[in-house]
């Protein structure tokens, strides 16, 4: 499994989700994070083990305690995964206007694109 399946995986559940939402305010260790979900500490504690094998949270020591944050090198990867199919969208849809004649476009627009030339 590479990393962007393991992260659409990961993103695939909605108390990830949430959870990736939250670190957003901030790293924040296990008990802590637990006290906002509705889901056991064990519970959170798989979460992020799933997440982090996403590459999506890193962990760190904090004195007796982890503290996770978003990793934003798995987020870096998971927008160049997207960013393909963006890209493609588009240019498909630049292709399309492309491909529009003179005649099909409302006359609304005719007008609005002569008033831009004069002005």
């Amino acid at each position: 499994m590479t990393y962007q399946d393991a992260q659409l995986e990961a993103l695939g559940d909605a108390t990830r989700r949430a959870i990736l939402a939250r670190l957003l305010e901030g790293p924040v260790a296990v008990g802590e994070l637990a006290e906002d979900f509705p889901v056991s500490r064990p519970a959170i504690s798989q979460h992020l083990r799933v997440l982090k094998q996403a590459n999506l949270v890193v962990d760190r020591p904090a004195g007796n305690r982890r503290l996770y944050q978003l990793n934003p090198a798995g987020f870096e990867t998971l927008r160049e995964y997207f960013e393909q199919f963006w890209g493609q969208a588009l240019s498909a849809f630049k292709r399309k206007v492309e491909e529009e004649t003179p005649e099909r476009i409302p006359d609304t627009v005719k007008k609005s694109n002569k008033n831009k030339k004069h002005h």
